[in-house]
């Protein structure tokens, strides 16, 4: 059994200033005005390859991590920022006199935040890259001072994102440090990109596990573990059922693009139940109105359908069947008249209804809602008069 480590005791301070920063990016988005940004603040740069050359180019002053660690570059760039000045300059823990110690016989100067982001392997995948280069685009370096950094966000800030430099920048500018409530939620999204990166690769080596690129490989050769991450997008009124509390919806974290769901909640706060119904009940008005070319309807319970519809006029008995004036009923608009017919095809199984409906849903259709138990209703759109009604509907 693996023995479990105990806590190495040092100092913890709030607000840490940033004296030393490495910097490895390939998406250099930001990066020139951020660093600028940092040496004005007299913040020492160490970066390594083309970020340096940029950073250079710039007119920004640079230290190169072989420089630093009196070490060069080797292995077709394999090997850069793997050594213990650059780890312990991100690991050592501060106001360990131990650690203290080690640090200053050893010449390891600490390092208090990395500006990086990791090797494209996914869009390489995407883009069609052999075996060879998409193994190649498997981040070793990256991940090891990601890591390091996160583990030791007491003292040390791990920025992994362009759309992190501006908080930084603020962060920095009103305390004259990092804070450790930003550290620790930037070491949280440092640890989720890792393992998102790794799962992505995980998953696309099992799928290489064939007799064409692994010899000896068979049909009954066990794949690896895939793990994936997700991303929460918003929380549910609760999941399955009322007890199941709390519950919320995710999407898978990818490395290269930012998650989105096919819909958007505009008002309250679904169930789970409600989700599958919206989901299933579009389908199936998508198709209809496909189909016939006619506005569709749908109402959905418990994922399945109570009622379905095109907007066909109502003959006299269907009126009455449906509690509605002949006069009344010639005044509907086709979306509205649609839904009508689906609510009434079973409305008792329709009772607290989740509905959809192919076209923009219009105020004569809102008036329909508002007085039925149903508990929503997805469309392509909405009026702002039928908003209006449906955002002032309790039940």
């Amino acid at each position: 059994m693996a023995s479990i480590l105990s806590a190495v005791a040092g100092s913890q301070t709030d607000v840490v200033p940033i004296t030393r920063a490495l910097i490895s990016v390939s998406d250099k988005t930001d990066i020139i005005p951020f660093c600028t940004y940092l040496a004005s603040l007299n913040v020492q740069l160490l970066s390594t390859g083309g970020t340096a050359s940029k950073l250079r180019t710039a007119g920004l002053t640079v230290t190169d991590v072989s420089t630093h660690t009196a070490s060069p570059e080797c292995l077709d760039g394999r090997v850069k920022t793997l050594h213990p000045k650059i780890h312990g300059g991100l690991l050592g823990v501060r106001g360990n006199e131990d650690h203290e110690a080690q640090m200053t016989k050893l010449g390891i100067d600490k390092i208090d935040m990395t500006i990086l982001n990791l090797y494209p392997f996914e869009a390489t995948v995407k883009d069609g890259g052999d075996f060879e280069k998409c193994v190649e685009n498997i981040d070793i370096g990256g991940p090891s001072m990601l890591r390091s950094t996160a583990k030791n966000h007491v003292s040390t800030t791990i920025v992994t994102s362009p759309d992190q430099y501006k908080e930084v920048m603020e962060c920095l500018t009103a305390n004259g440090g990092t804070t450790l409530e930003l550290r620790r939620r930037y070491a949280a999204r440092a640890f989720a990109l890792s393992a998102s990166y790794d799962s992505t690769i995980a998953t696309w080596f099992s799928q290489q596990l064939t007799t064409d690129i692994t010899p000896g490989a068979t049909a009954t050769t066990p794949a690896p573990v895939v793990t994936r991450v997700y991303q929460p997008e918003y929380p549910l009124k609760y999941g399955c059922n009322p007890h199941q509390k709390p519950a919320s919806i995710s999407s898978r974290l990818s490395t290269t693009s930012t998650p989105s769901l096919p819909f958007s909640v505009l008002n309250g706060t679904p169930g789970y139940i409600n989700l599958l119904d919206a989901t299933n009940a579009w389908q199936l008005v998508v198709e209809l109105h496909a189909a016939t070319g006619l506005p569709a309807a749908a109402s959905f319970k418990h994922v399945s359908p109570a009622g379905a519809a095109v907007a066909v006029p109502l003959n006299p008995k269907e009126c009455a069947a449906y509690e509605i004036s002949e006069e009344a009923a010639a005044g509907l608009t086709p979306v509205a008249l649609a839904y009508l017919r689906a609510r009434n095809a079973d409305p008792m199984c329709s009772f607290g209804d989740f509905a959809a409906v192919s076209d923009v849903v219009d105020e004569a259709t809102a008036l329909i809602l508002k007085k039925e138990v149903s508990d929503g209703i997805i469309a392509k759109g909405y009026t702002e008069e039928a908003l209006v009604i449906l955002r002032g509907k309790r039940e």
